[in-house]
């Protein structure tokens, strides 16, 4: 309202008009509130658009990513083939000791690597998350189109404007920023994720390969910390990010980090 008052003051416009003085302070009220509003759409709107968009891929490849793993939780009949082969081979060649003593995987008794439970956790939370922040980028759209067409309401140019700022206030009240700020922070948790469980998963096959994933991994991790405390330290660093804007929301700056 103070900013509303300011404009109002120093605005010519509204000296030479007519009108009484609560009408000119209704009407510089809407005009201010429809550049707010214009560019508070605008951002989360592409926000979670750009949300979905990504949600959407990373889902897909994810998802094909857990399904080439799936076989690994499960028995194969052909361990159980193989090793009574080899112990045919060895009653043919006469080594008995051999064969009795080989052991014979069976489904009963088989159960999957701790290693492997443990990437399968790692990357179905990755999915999981993944989903989550597709979930709140609809919601936050639908947020959005109920105030976007609910702000004003009907009646006089007074009562229009008072409920508009009841909305707002609302926003404000109840932290909308910092939710619809969360689903970008969930995707790009549910990225870092991934690259925990898919160099983990290669690390138990080739892990000369792991490394490159492991290190491309750490460089980003290492790089979006740098610029979350680069923001926290100057509000004026244009590398922001959600997550620094939750922190300082959250009352959490530089003096906490340092």
């Amino acid at each position: 309202m103070k900013q509303v008052l300011d404009v109002l003051q120093d605005s010519t416009i509204a000296s030479k008009s007519g009108k009484d003085t609560r009408s000119r302070f209704w009407g510089v009220y809407k005009r201010v509130a429809e550049e707010h509003d214009s560019e508070f759409l605008e951002r989360y709107t592409s926000d979670m658009d750009i949300v979905l968009v990504f949600s959407g891929l990373f889902s897909a490849v994810s998802t094909s990513f857990i399904v080439a793993m799936e076989s690994n939780l499960s028995f194969d009949p052909s361990d159980t083939t193989n090793a009574l082969l080899a112990q045919l081979v060895q009653i043919g060649l006469g080594n008995l000791a051999t064969a009795s003593s080989a052991t014979v995987p069976l489904a009963s008794t088989w159960s999957p690597p701790t290693m492997t439970i443990w990437i399968q956790i790692i990357a179905y939370a990755s999915l999981s998350m993944s989903l989550l922040a597709a979930f709140g980028a609809v919601l936050g759209k639908q947020w959005l189109g109920y105030y976007k067409s609910n702000r004003y309401g009907r009646g006089s140019q007074e009562e229009r404007g008072k409920r508009r700022q009841e909305m707002f206030d609302g926003i404000v009240t109840w932290y909308f920023d910092a939710v619809v700020q969360s689903f970008p922070v969930l995707l790009q948790i549910s990225l870092l994720l991934f690259g925990i469980a898919l160099g983990a998963n290669i690390w138990t096959e080739q892990p000369s390969i792991a490394w490159v994933i492991i290190a491309t991994t750490v460089f980003g991790f290492l790089f979006y910390s740098l610029t979350v405390m680069a923001c926290l330290i100057s509000p004026s660093c244009p590398f922001q990010t959600p997550i620094s804007t939750i922190l300082r929301m959250l009352k959490i700056d530089s003096k906490i980090i340092l």
